[in-house]
């Protein structure tokens, strides 16, 4: 082989160790792509599965939004910026069904967005308020603690305003045979015992718009067979409403569903009855009652529901009579709409005015009055109610040594579906 042959020999050889080298570096580099793309892959993958995971946290009514405290300090307003959860909806039956689709319904119902939206706002704020008293009541507690933490909690998740926003009436704490209308007053040291029947109602409100809803609690398994009775002919009741429904065909639905019921208590088997003089009622801006009693016993009232219209569908069962009576010292009062005349005794004048400027038609109780400074002025509230300027409410009892319980939840009549606006998980 010539010298030039094997320079060019050695050239060649050089080349090709290049060209071999090149490719081992690209080999090289391919593999750690490879490498890097499924770690990167796997990243991604680990990731996607991480915010799918996420995005089956939801927020649901009932349950809270997400970011609420255990001490209820986040106003509804900034976890649900947008929009609130809806309530429970039902399509109406029979004639009415077509109303889901019609779109002459549809049209009116866009109508009552701003409504429906203030609705949805006092509901959510009635279902974490109740879902943290539910957590916190028990027995050995007072009852003016209890309603501290509910309308505490209502003021500060409804961004009470005045008129604007807040209580839509005194929270109910009625025990026993007791069923309505008793919420402490200043002094009050009722504690609740072991084997008390506790009935919980409150209201909330937005711009007028009334959400009334309760629920009774027990620690003693016994009373079960009494809240189940009252449970079922609520939701008796609110399946049986609607649209051009007649007031005693709903009374008489819940009336059978009720007595179907009966309850052993210390080796007697008791029917539960329904308290034939306490009932539902509709809401009217700032009127807790708005003219419509929705009764829970068959009492031929062939008043008809209405499109529109919003009513608290609200039962009561009993282990006593079934009939209630004004019994005890008078907590909710409310000022009487139609009343113009005006007292002549300042202190009740003085009153008069204060009762307007805080609460109008909505109802109030004595604590209210005490937490804006008031004092020395139950002779101007006792002139005021001897005058019909203002309704006294006293505590309704059945019985005593009976027991009574309720539940009550608040449903609008749209033009398209039934809303039951405060259902929730717990009820």
């Amino acid at each position: 082989m010539s010298t030039a042959e094997q320079a060019a020999g050695a050239t060649e050889k050089l080349e090709l160790l290049t060209i071999a080298n090149n490719e081992a570096i690209e080999v090289g580099k391919d593999s750690d792509n490879e490498e890097s793309g499924n770690e990167a892959e796997a990243g991604a993958s680990k990731k996607k599965k991480k915010n799918k995971k996420r995005n089956k946290k939801k927020k649901k009514a009932g349950l809270g939004a997400a970011g609420q405290t255990d001490t209820l300090s986040v106003p509804v307003s900034q976890l649900f910026p947008n929009s609130y959860p809806e309530g429970e909806i039902c399509e109406y039956a029979d004639d009415n069904r077509k109303r889901t689709t019609d779109e002459e319904m549809r049209a009116k119902d866009r109508l009552n967005e701003k409504q429906i939206f203030d609705l949805r706002r006092a509901a959510e704020v009635h279902r974490q308020v109740r879902r943290h008293a539910q957590s916190v009541i028990r027995p050995g507690m007072d009852l003016t603690t209890i309603a501290d933490t509910i309308e505490n909690g209502t003021r500060t998740l409804v961004e009470a305003n005045g008129f604007e926003s807040g209580i839509g009436f005194p929270t109910g704490l009625s025990i026993n045979h007791c069923a309505a209308h008793y919420t402490p007053n200043a002094g009050d040291h009722v504690v609740i015992q072991n084997d008390d029947v506790l009935k919980v109602d409150f209201g909330v409100h937005v711009n007028g718009h009334i959400i009334d809803s309760a629920f009774t609690m027990s620690w003693n398994d016994r009373y079960a067979p009494l809240l189940d009775a009252v449970k079922d002919a609520t939701n008796t009741g609110i399946r049986e409403a609607g649209i051009d429904v007649r007031l005693c065909d709903v009374g008489a639905a819940i009336q059978e569903v009720m007595e179907s019921y009966e309850i052993e208590l210390d080796g007697k088997t008791i029917p539960i009855k329904p308290i034939r003089n306490l009932c539902g009622h509709n809401i009217g801006p700032y009127k807790i009652h708005s003219g419509k009693s929705v009764p829970i016993v068959a009492n031929g009232d062939q008043t008809r529901m209405e499109e529109g219209e919003l009513f608290a569908i609200e039962t009561f069962g009993s282990t006593g009579n079934g009939y209630v009576h004004e019994e005890g010292v008078c907590s909710h009062y409310a000022k009487n709409d139609g009343a113009f005349t005006n007292p002549r005794i300042p202190s009740a004048k003085k009153l008069l005015q204060t009762i307007t400027k805080n609460f109008g038609t909505l109802p109030f109780c004595r604590r209210y009055i005490d937490r804006l400074g008031e004092s020395h002025y139950y002779l101007g509230l006792k002139t005021l109610v001897d005058s019909d300027i203002v309704m006294a409410y006293p505590p309704l009892c059945d019985t005593k040594g009976s027991y009574t319980a309720q539940f009550e939840h608040t449903l609008i009549l749209r033009p398209t579906v039934k809303e039951v606006l405060s259902r929730g998980d717990d009820y």
